[in-house]
Order: C-alpha cells, then structure tokens, then sequence
C-alpha cells in the first residue's frame, strides 16, 4: 500500500507539472500560427529539447534498447548516425533553409511547406493523408512501449496504462497546440535525461565497471540461445561487440532496417521538420545544435548499451540471455532489467522518464496528425481557411489517439522497433527526394516532385506489402495471392529494408521526370529562396 502510495504521488506531481506546462501554453495560443508553429519566436533550449524529446521516444528506449538486447552493440551505429544525420545535417543543413523558405512562403505545416514550394494542392493533401493514417502506426508502438514498462515493471494493467496515458496527451495537445507540445517536450526531455544518466551509470556499476562489463559482453561471443544457434549462425551472428557478417541477412536486418531505415528517415520526419520553423533566426538553430547533440547521445547511447549489457547480468544470474528471459519479447528487456535489478525508487524514476519519452513524442505525433487533417487535407480539399481548421486539426488529435489505441490492443509482440523503422522508412521513400531538391535544387519541378513522392510510397509499400519478410508475413498478402509469404524468399532479399530499394527509385524518378518537364519561373523561385543560404 505504502509502494502504491508513494508512486500515485509521484505520478500526481508529474501529471500536475504536465498540465501546468500546458496550462500556460494554452494562455498563449491565440492564433492559427501560434497553434501550429508556435508563433515562430520559440527559444533555442525548449525547440532543442522538444525536437530530442520528440525523435526518442519510448520506441528508441524500450523498443531500440530491447533490440540491441538482441543485436548487440553494434546498434550504437544508429546513435552515432541520430547524432550526424539527425542532429548536425538537420539543424546546420537542412534547418536553416528550412526556416528560411518557410516563412518566405508562410507555410504552417510540413506538407504545406512542400506544397507552396512547388505549388501543387496534390502535395499537400496526398501528404496529409500519408502522415494521418500512417503515423498511426508510429504513435501506437509509442504507447505500446510505455504500457509494457509499467506492465513488466510496476505491475500495471497493459490497457489501463495504455488509455491513461492516451487520454492524458490528448488534453493537452488538442488545447494547447504546438506551444503545448514543445513546452511540456522542455520538461520532459529534462526528466529523460535524468532517468537515462541515472541508468547508464548504475548498469555500469552492477556490472563491475565499464572495461569489466564490456570484456564480460565480448566474452559471450559463443553464447546465443539455443533454439536459433544454427539460424544466428548461419544468418551472420559474430559477437555482441562486433557487427555481424558483411551481406549476411543478420547484417541487412540491422543495417538496412534499424540503422539506415531511423539514422537517415529522420530527415523527413514531418513532426521534426516543423520545429524548425517555429525559431526567429539561424542563430537559435546554432545554438540548438550542442544542446540536441548532447541529448541524443545520453538518450540512445544509454538504452543500446544497456539493452546489450543486460545480456551480462541475466547471463551471470539465471544462465539465461536476455531474450531468453522475456521469453522471446525484445520489447520487454529494459523492463525486465531494470525490474530485475534496481530499487523500486529508481523504477518511479524511469517510470516517469518512460511517461515523458512518450507523451513528448506521442503529443507531436498526434499534433502532426491533427494539424495534416485539418489545414493539409481539409483547406486543401475544401479551399475554406480560418479557425474551421483548428477545429478539424483538434477532432484529428482525437482520432488519431483513438486509432492509436485500438491497435495498442491488436499489435503483435516485437513491434516497437519494427515499427518505428517501418514508419521512418515509408516517410523517407514519399518525402525525402522532394524535401532534400526543395532546398537545394531550383530544377526540380512540379511534376518531378509528385512523381518521386508517388513512385516512393508506391515501392515502399509494394516492398512492404509483398517482400519484406517482417511485415509480409504478418500481412499474409502476398501468401494469398501467390501461395508464398514473400514475393522472392531467398536471402538476402526477406531482409533488406524499403527504404534500401525506395528511396534510391524516389530520387531517380524525380531527377529524371524534372529533367523532362517544364521549369519554375523566376519569381516563384526569387520568392521561395530569398535570403535562403545567408
């Protein structure tokens, strides 16, 4: 009673701070444009922490974590690329022109950004629809990852936790906008890095040390579970420290999918890419730099070595790999650890870093998906502006978080990280060519951008859909219709991520379509990169 007690209370204080962070966003948010950019005037600090907050989530903690139990270390990769890609090229490269060009054009969302680049409505409403009811998928294994913490480790019910937590975003996101969503992403992003500091050393220091824990990890080279000895074997397995065998199934599986498919989809993530237009001037996005980096590391280096060293601790205290303990659930690890070995203080702590990894990534989720429904699908489609939108925006944010709970329920296991890197790779493959040559080339046209945005989603769902092992299999389409789970069933094929075979094919269709179609005038162009660059 007295446990229930002192985790109710901090719980109470959580939420109660959450709320309040919310309470003075909501005090002012006035404006269409305060709702969705903030009003462009937000500090370098808050958009830092909030644009961190929001790409990890519980996803990269619990999901990634749990996967690097699995993987090894050689996740560490991705924080390395989460780092150069996510961090460094999105602030210095692409933020500035990003910032820049949007306000040229008084753009509000990320699909609109891309639409008044190239002046087409198709690009903001087939945009708008790809984010609202693919980032469902995204936003559901956000929740999954926090409901299965407070199941393994608090004892939780799963769908309790999963409805609190939904129904606790939605009030504050559909009230308070944008403003909202990066503010309590500023508080919540504090108390993750906290929570992971806490983690990092004290996995270190029941491990024995740094060089003691690693060698132990190295030493478990031999150690796989038996039941896929042969399979880890034969697919590539070479050691928890090391990365597996180049062009072996193991290898395009972490490769393809968990590093490149989140290390380089970050890019065009639409609820990343509309921070950068909430700031003044370059100068915050400089100075936002450090401060991202910073956070990035501690949050996904921390979950990756300690998803891989929990192997370690359960091999040294049941015989038993990680995997092996969760009974074959990878998105129960860091639960189970942390159950497993630290005091019950330390798991309100986390509980309450978990809470904000996901209600800060989960809130700009459903923001994104709100403001795509209300301004990108119904202004485009019905040519009405004004508060409408708001309105449609708020009724999005509702839906979206009741969609993302119904499939909380419906979800496999495993589906975390797969379906982070599932969602990350579709919004590469539909978005990046047209974002990356928006910025940086005035050739690309009209018909050269719907063309690659398309052609990319088209492959990467057909990739999805009828060749990729993880999702054709769950599907079962293409056994249907052809009588085989996937389309080619030799190695490497079942393995090798969309985004290896789309996103390459985006980028040709649009350079070959805008080298083959009619070009921008010069105003449209003096109008989209006036001062861009400077």
């Amino acid at each position: 009673m007295n446990e229930l007690l002192v985790l109710s209370i901090v719980v109470l204080i959580y939420f109660a701070l959450t709320f309040y962070v919310g309470y003075v966003a909501w005090r002012r948010t006035k404006t269409a444009e305060d709702y969705m950019v903030g009003g462009r005037e937000t500090h370098p600090f808050i958009m830092a922490l909030s644009y961190g907050a929001t790409f990890i989530s519980t996803s990269a903690i619990v999901g990634f974590g749990g996967v690097s139990g699995v993987y090894g270390m050689g996740l560490l990769w991705l924080t390395f690329l989460n780092i150069l890609v996510g961090i460094f090229i999105a602030f210095v490269f692409f933020g500035k022109r990003t910032r820049k060009m949007g306000h040229n054009l008084g753009a509000l969302t990320f699909p609109e950004f891309l639409s008044k680049r190239y002046n087409s409505k198709f690009i903001q409403y087939f945009s708008g629809l790809i984010i609202f009811f693919g980032m469902t998928l995204y936003a559901s294994v956000v929740l999954i990852g926090m409901a299965r913490f407070a199941e393994t480790t608090l004892n939780i019910d799963y769908n309790i936790a999963l409805i609190v937590l939904a129904i606790v975003v939605a009030l504050y996101v559909i009230f308070g906008g944008i403003r909202g969503v990066m503010y309590t992403d500023a508080l919540q992003g504090t108390i993750m890095f906290v929570g992971m500091f806490i983690l990092l050393v004290a996995t270190y220091w029941i491990l024995g040390g740094v060089g003691e824990a690693n060698q132990a990890l190295t030493n478990l080279v031999n150690v796989v579970p038996q039941a896929a000895t042969a399979k880890a074997t034969a697919t590539g397995f070479t050691g928890w420290t090391s990365m597996p065998a180049l062009g072996s199934p193991f290898w395009w599986t972490l490769v393809s999918t968990l590093i490149l498919g989140v290390g380089i989809g970050v890019l065009s993530q639409p609820q990343l890419t509309v921070r950068f237009m909430t700031v003044k001037s370059n100068k915050e996005l400089n100075r936002a730099v450090l401060v991202g980096g910073i956070f990035i590391l501690m949050m996904t280096g921390t979950a990756f070595l300690v998803g891989a060293l929990s192997n370690v601790y359960f091999f040294d205290t049941v015989g038993k790999l990680a995997v092996q303990v969760v009974n074959g659930n990878a998105d129960s690890i860091i639960p189970a650890f942390i159950a497993a070995t630290m005091p019950l203080w330390f798991a309100y702590i986390f509980m309450v870093a978990l809470l904000s990894a996901a209600m800060s990534t989960l809130s700009a989720q459903v923001h994104t998906q709100g403001t795509a429904l209300g301004r990108d699908i119904y202004e485009t489609v019905t040519n009405k502006k004004g508060g409408a939108s708001v309105y449609i925006a708020r009724l999005g944010i509702a839906i979206a978080v009741f969609i993302a709970v119904i499939m909380g329920f419906i979800l496999p296991a495993n589906i975390i990280a797969v379906g982070t890197a599932i969602w990350f790779g579709i919004t590469a493959a539909a978005f990046l060519s047209m974002y990356v040559f928006a910025l940086f080339w005035k050739g690309c046209t009209k018909a050269g951008a719907i063309s690659g945005l398309v052609v990319g989603t088209i492959v990467s769902l057909f990739w999805l859909i009828f060749e990729y092992g993880k999702s054709a299999e769950a599907l079962g389409i293409a056994k249907a219709l052809t009588g085989n789970s996937m389309l080619i069933t030799s190695a490497p094929w079942p393995a090798v991520d969309p985004i290896v075979i789309s996103l390459p094919i985006a980028f040709v269709v649009t350079i070959v379509v805008s080298l083959l179609t009619e070009k921008y005038g010069k105003e449209h162009l003096e109008k989209c990169f006036q001062g861009v660059g400077k």
